[in-house]
């Protein structure tokens, strides 16, 4: 058909689409650990252990956002522009929250204060919490359409994108991110935050089912919003399973099945989305007629071949590099690693120092761990 994407166009849309569901298992975690941050930690050393278990790896997430965005730019132009026509005041919060959650990993310990700690606490749940919410609400009414003109521009308003679907969505996303986050960190942690983190990650768990099945069954539902795909509705109803398999996972003990399971709902759950999306890149919700397809937001054939070449050479690297961050800081750390927080001369003296441990042991681990990039003081 006419408006069907050709071959480039497809995998340029997959590799976006694969793009963003990376981003948001990766970044779901980091928005959990900073909205439980102010939660799970009850002393210094316990908010420093919870803020480094991200610390060395939630820049390196981000770079999964700024790619997807580039890749969209690149490769569908078209879409680009009329997501930034409508969604421009949506995206500059998100923005403004990743911007505040960024900088409070880097001023909570520049100050030995607990009003300042404090403050800077509130800033990183509250940027997390907000972030998390409104991916959803975003997502949501990619989905669902927004009101288009003939040039494929916005004409609503921000308030047209506030809708009982949409909001519904943020709150699944915003639950399902904060589950992901506990689950890690019952990975990431021992002792009492990994006890809390584990207390706190099973009611979560329920919590998020309801919202999350609610909305998916809404997508499913609504013909003008998904309508009835078979591979979405799979898609869908695997993610509401491994949502609802989590806290079952870890009634059972098995923190690592339980993080996998909340990692597969979230990737079920953004591919279900743009599984119904496809081949639309913006439906509009003011005439079918209007909606803006892949096709037509493309970029020229050979822009999208020199830009496959690119990927194939390039992607491999730097999922290999960012799979090596994840190997190093692996290990799992707690309140007494963080109770003396050590120099950077007594890293270097534990790591390669005359009787230090190897860099495979738990000590060189932690204090990878411990003096890894959170900018946030010793």
């Amino acid at each position: 058909m006419a408006h069907e994407p050709d071959f480039l166009q497809t995998l340029w849309f997959v590799l976006i689409a694969i793009l963003w569901v990376g981003y948001f298992i990766l970044e779901g975690f980091d928005f959990g650990v900073g909205m439980l941050v102010p939660l799970l930690g009850r002393d210094e050393a316990e908010k420093r252990a919870l803020i480094h278990t991200i610390g060395p790896l939630w820049d390196g997430n981000e770079v999964w956002l700024i790619v997807a965005g580039g890749a969209t730019f690149a490769a569908f132009p078209g879409w680009y522009a009329s997501l930034f026509s409508g969604f421009y005041l949506a995206l500059l919060l998100i923005l403004l929250a990743l911007i505040v959650r960024g900088v409070a990993f880097e001023f909570w310990g520049k100050i030995d204060s607990s009003r300042w700690r404090a403050l800077w606490e509130g800033a990183l749940a509250g940027g997390s919490a907000l972030a998390s919410f409104l991916w959803g609400v975003a997502f949501a009414n990619i989905i669902a359409g927004v009101p288009l003109n003939g040039a494929h521009n916005f004409t609503g308003t921000i308030f047209s994108l506030l809708h009982p679907y949409a909001l519904l969505a943020g709150l699944a996303s915003l639950l399902l991110f904060l589950a992901h986050g506990a689950a890690f960190l019952t990975l990431r942690t021992r002792g009492k935050l990994r006890e809390r983190a584990g207390r706190v990650a099973t009611p979560v768990g329920i919590a998020v089912i309801g919202p999350l099945a609610g909305f998916l069954l809404w997508s499913a539902l609504d013909q003008r919003v998904g309508g009835v795909k078979a591979s979405a509705t799979a898609l869908a109803a695997l993610a509401v399973a491994l949502a609802a398999a989590a806290p079952a996972l870890l009634a059972r003990g098995r923190q690592a099945g339980a993080f996998g399971a909340t990692t597969g709902a979230i990737a079920a759950l953004f591919a279900a989305q743009l599984v119904w999306l496809f081949p639309l890149a913006l439906p509009s919700s003011t005439a079918r007629a209007l909606s803006l397809t892949l096709r037509a937001a493309s970029s020229s054939h050979y822009t999208l071949t020199v830009m496959s070449i690119v990927a194939v050479v390039l992607l491999p690297v730097v999922l290999l590099y960012q799979g090596w961050t994840y190997w190093i800081f692996r290990y799992r750390l707690s309140s007494e690693d963080f109770a003396q927080p050590p120099t950077p001369g007594a890293l270097i003296e534990r790591a390669f120092g005359a009787g230090g441990t190897g860099p495979g042991s738990p000590t060189a681990g932690e204090a990878g761990a411990g003096g890894g990039g959170t900018g946030g003081g010793p």
